[in-house]
């Protein structure tokens, strides 16, 4: 990497991708934060671990670990990150992200549509209001052609066909979870199922009268508290190599010439 960032935002959905940038505005008047971003096309099919192979090229690069933050799939892109790499993990911050980390907005679309037996826009309709709560009309359209947009590229493996999910669990890392006061998606249940997971030092939080997009609508406060998270952490250390076969015999003192 030319310039190693202090902290990475994961996006894997580009429809969300203007949800994120208010918050890195935000976040980017106090330390070096980028964006990092998977779009999949039509051909590929639903699954995380494309992303997760690129994700890792390119924080190979680095030689120090980096604060990773993600809402929603994209958070649970990074929690999968951090469980298998965490050494190359700062920290992970998790905004609209359940103990069950991929029902997502999705999983909660498809069940009101086998439920409703509605056409797809008026139940994206009634999902904008739960998701933003009431606006306008031509908001609403835009709004609802956003969801459109993310159900076509997401790599969400939510369908009308099945409802799938990742078991619960935290991660070796200092973690943090957020979640907006009035979310649809992830719950007060939703963030309550998060404490067997988590360690000393880890950090709930709900975002007050907000919804599952906290991050957009309250960049100020989830900054503030984003911040406040990554400055109780302690100094941070470079990224170790694992040691090959040949090391770990000569630390123990054999002759191998």
């Amino acid at each position: 990497m030319s310039q190693v960032p202090d902290a990475l935002c994961l996006n894997v959905s580009r429809a969300f991708k203007c949800f994120d940038r208010p918050l890195l505005r935000e976040l980017s008047k106090t330390v070096t934060v980028a964006q990092w971003e998977y779009g999949q096309s039509p051909d590929e099919p639903c699954s995380l671990e494309t992303p997760l192979v690129l994700l890792h090229d390119y924080l190979k690069q680095s030689d120090r670990p980096i604060h990773l933050i993600g809402h929603g799939l994209s958070g649970a892109l990074g929690l999968l990150y951090a469980r298998r790499h965490p050494e190359r993990v700062r920290s992970l911050t998790l905004l609209s992200v359940g103990a069950f980390p991929t029902i997502d907005w999705q999983a909660h679309y498809y069940v009101q549509r086998q439920f409703l037996k509605c056409s797809q826009a008026f139940v994206l309709t009634q999902v904008v209001t739960n998701l933003f709560g009431t606006q306008c009309k031509a908001t609403t359209q835009r709004l609802v052609s956003v969801l459109e947009k993310d159900l076509e590229t997401s790599p969400s493996s939510q369908s009308l066909c099945r409802q799938t999910s990742l078991p619960p669990g935290g991660a070796p890392v200092p973690l943090m979870v957020g979640r907006g006061e009035y979310d649809v998606v992830v719950d007060p249940n939703a963030l309550e199922q998060w404490l067997p997971w988590l360690k000393e030092g880890d950090v709930q939080w709900e975002c007050p009268d907000s919804r599952h997009f906290f991050h957009y609508s309250h960049p100020l406060a989830v900054a503030e508290r984003v911040l406040d998270f990554w400055r109780s952490l302690p100094p941070v250390r470079p990224v170790t190599a694992r040691p090959t076969a040949l090391q770990m015999l000569s630390s123990l003192g054999g002759d191998f010439q």
